[in-house]
Parts: C-alpha cells; sequence; structure tokens
C-alpha cells in the first residue's frame, strides 16, 4: 500500500496543468447506455474512479479502451449483454449508482446494487430510487440491489426536497427517452450537470432550462452517440489554489473555467491573497500570512463541500479563529483528528469545525480516510516541520491525477513510497 512521504516548508512556485473532471466524466459514461454506437471523450484524468466506471461498463458489455497518452477513451455500446451493475463495483465508487436511469429507460430494466450494500432508510440515494419510481418503473430492493422494471417510463413532475447532483443526474438521463415530458424542481445546477444536459441534447435529447434549478425534457424516441470534451476538475483547482495559499508562492492554474470556481476564488481574496484570472488561467500569490475567513458550504454556486476539508487546512495556520459549516454532509470531518496529530487547533460541534489558527504545523504520521480528507493532510503536511507521511493514498488516486507529480513540479517535497519504506 502507497504512502505520500513530505518534508515541508517549501514554497510552490510555477505552472501547474488541470485535469479533466472527474465527476463530470463519471455521468457522461453512464449516459452512453441510452444510444448504439461510439462515444469518445477527450481530457480524460487517469484516475482510478474512471478506470471503475470502465471495468463496470465492460462488465455490462460495452466495449472500452483507454488512451492516457492522448487523454482520452472510447466507449462502443452496440453488445450489451447484461443490464447489472454488480457490488463489486459499486462498493468502490458510488458514482456506479448512475447507470440506473440510463439502462432502465433503454432496456426496461436493471439491477444495481445499493451503495455500501446499504439497506433501505435515509439515504441519499433514496432521491434516486424515489425519481425513478414517479418516472413509472417498478421497483424492488432485495438482497442489496435495486431490481427496476418498466416497459416504458412516463414522463412526470420530480420536485426533490434537496438539490441532489446524483439524483438529478439520473433522473436526467432516464427522463430523455420517458413518454411525455418531465419536469426536474430544484434539480442541481453544478457545472457537472451542465455538461450533462448539453452532452445529452448533442445526443439528441431535447432538455430545456439547462443551467437553472427547473430542468424540461421531453422524451425523444431514439438517442445518438456523439463525442465529448470533459471540462476541467473546479476541485483539483481550487486544491491547488489552496496549497499555495498556505504555504505561499505563486502558481499559475491553466485549462481552468473560471466562473467555476467564483464562490472559491471569492473566499481566497478574503484571506489576503493576490489573485489574477484570464479566460482559461488563475493565478495566485500567497506570502502565507492568511487572514481568517468563515465559510459555509451549500449547493452550487456556492463554497462547494468538497473543498470543505482543503479549507479547513488552510485556516488551521490562520492568524485567529474561524468557523466553517458543511450544510451538506453533516459528519464530514474525519480529517479533524489527524489535522490534530499534526498540531492542528481544531473542534467539531455537529457539523461545525472551529478552527484556531496555529503559528507552525509538525509533520506526523496520518492517515486518510476518504479523498477530500487526503488533499487536506498533503495540504497540511507541506506547510508542517519536519516530515510526513500520509497513508492509504489510494484515496487520493481515485480523484487526483498524479498529485505528487504535479506538486513536485512547482517545488514542492514530496514523494510516493510503497509500503511502510521510508
Amino acid at each position: 500500500m502507497d504512502k505520500f512521504v513530505i518534508k515541508g516548508g517549501n514554497s510552490l512556485n510555477g505552472e501547474v496543468e488541470i485535469s479533466g473532471a472527474k465527476n463530470s466524466l463519471l455521468a457522461l459514461m453512464p449516459a452512453t447506455l441510452l444510444a448504439n454506437g461510439t462515444f469518445t471523450f477527450y481530457n480524460v484524468p487517469n484516475l482510478s474512479d474512471i478506470k471503475t466506471m470502465l471495468q463496470l461498463l465492460n462488465n455490462i458489455g460495452v466495449s472500452t479502451s483507454m488512451d492516457m497518452v492522448k487523454k482520452q477513451i472510447q466507449l462502443d455500446t452496440t453488445s450489451i449483454k447484461s443490464f447489472e451493475a454488480p457490488y463489486e463495483y459499486v462498493k468502490k465508487m458510488r458514482a456506479s449508482i448512475y447507470v440506473l436511469g440510463p439502462m432502465l429507460a433503454r432496456y426496461g430494466e436493471a439491477k444495481v446494487s445499493l451503495p455500501g450494500g446499504c439497506a433501505w432508510g435515509p439515504r441519499p440515494v433514496d432521491l434516486h430510487i424515489d425519481g425513478i419510481k414517479k418516472l413509472g418503473a417498478d421497483i424492488k430492493l432485495n438482497n442489496g440491489y435495486i431490481f427496476a422494471k418498466a416497459k416504458k417510463l412516463q414522463g412526470t413532475k420530480i420536485v426533490f426536497n434537496t438539490s441532489s447532483v446524483g439524483a438529478t443526474g439520473n433522473i436526467l438521463m432516464a427522463s430523455t427517452l420517458a413518454k411525455g415530458t418531465t419536469e426536474i424542481h430544484n434539480a442541481a445546477i453544478e457545472p457537472e450537470i451542465t455538461q450533462l444536459s448539453d452532452f445529452l441534447n448533442k445526443m439528441g435529447a431535447k432538455i430545456y432550462g439547462i443551467g437553472t434549478n427547473t430542468l424540461t425534457i421531453d422524451g425523444v424516441d431514439e438517442l445518438y452517440p456523439t463525442d465529448e470534451t470533459i471540462i476541467p476538475d473546479r476541485i483539483e483547482a481550487a486544491t491547488f489554489l489552496c496549497a499555495c495559499a498556505i504555504v505561499g508562492g505563486k502558481i499559475k492554474l491553466k485549462n481552468i473555467i473560471q466562473n467555476h470556481l467564483t464562490s472559491v476564488l471569492e473566499k481566497l481574496r478574503e484571506t489576503g491573497v493576490k489573485i489574477s484570472t484570464s479566460e482559461n488561467e488563475i493565478e495566485i500569490f500567497s506570502d502565507s500570512n492568511i487572514k481568517v475567513v468563515d465559510i459555509e458550504t451549500a449547493p452550487y454556486p456556492n463554497f462547494p463541500t468538497d473543498v470543505q476539508a482543503q479549507w479547513i487546512a488552510l485556516m488551521s495556520i490562520a492568524n485567529g479563529v474561524s468557523k466553517i459549516k458543511d450544510t451538506i454532509y453533516f459528519d464530514r470531518f474525519k480529517h479533524v483528528p489527524e489535522l490534530n496529530r499534526l498540531g492542528a487547533n481544531i473542534v467539531v460541534k455537529e457539523n461545525v469545525a472551529i478552527v484556531n489558527g496555529v503559528e507552525n504545523l509538525v509533520g506526523a504520521k496520518v492517515m486518510s480516510t476518504d479523498l477530500r480528507a487526503s488533499a487536506s493532510l498533503i495540504l497540511s503536511g507541506l506547510k508542517a516541520t519536519g516530515i510526513t507521511q500520509v497513508l492509504r493514498v489510494y484515496h487520493l488516486d481515485r480523484g487526483y491525477e498524479a498529485i505528487e507529480r504535479k506538486l513536485q513540479r512547482l517545488g514542492a517535497d514530496i514523494k510516493r513510497v510503497k509500503g511502510e519504506e521510508y
């Protein structure tokens, strides 16, 4: 099992190319099940989650090829042989549930494992199931699987009580081939949903209200294959911006969409860092003298929950006391005990982290618990004096493409080490 060994204290300087957005591609790949033919995706990140989705689609019968030199993948959906998403894939990645809507809409049936083998209950997956049922599907839950059948989905009105990217994407895909018109109210408006909507329209769907909280879909009889270039990963971009802010230096991010980062850029400017932007680039300068800035996560275009952990790391060395409230996931603070092992002073009360800024962080051995938590540990390790070892970096490989090599090119002293060597 790999780990990262970091010697802190170096500033970051230079340029970094931001990879394609994992969360966007993970929705577009299952959408190919809606049509018969060959699709090509460009600007593809080399991530374990993408490989897991490829394996799942390949198991269904999709012919797949991946060329990471060209950063592209090709999917051929002409020989579908199965309508099942087994637990072995879904347990690795919750986004696997995205195959539910497309398979049901096109083939009339789907068998999809519940993420994590969870039973019926108040979990985010309920929004997917409830929406699919409202489209007329017969759904049963048995032995940890969703069994769904429908001769023909029927357009309807769906109102989410909570904005959900995953549920919006799944219902959106399912409704493209439904009979009649579907309305999705309180739909997510994240850039990844916008790209999915645009992609489906390129396939021949009729989706209106893209980029708003109300999506209207007129069902069509058939969709057709097309190609797509994946948007830049706004969360990776935000992570590198926070990294520069915490250790100091001057870096330029290339291949970004500035409007996708508005809330993060606003908050970073409040900390005292200097930021300049152009159409596809962001430049940040930091002397690592950080002012405290409170944040509250909320659905896009507000501050993203996927940057909450990185922000806590940044605030851990700020001048004063800050509060970080996560309104999306109330229990997403497993990184806090590990940050405290590095010398941070953070207390969590319900869904609020109270961060007392400290002058110095000190290297230690810490353990990753999830993707974004892992990023926060790297940021703190870059700042800490001495050596920090970050264990279980397979979490990072799910969502950050070669993060250690990108940081090395910026001047960081970080290396990937096999097992417990060091």
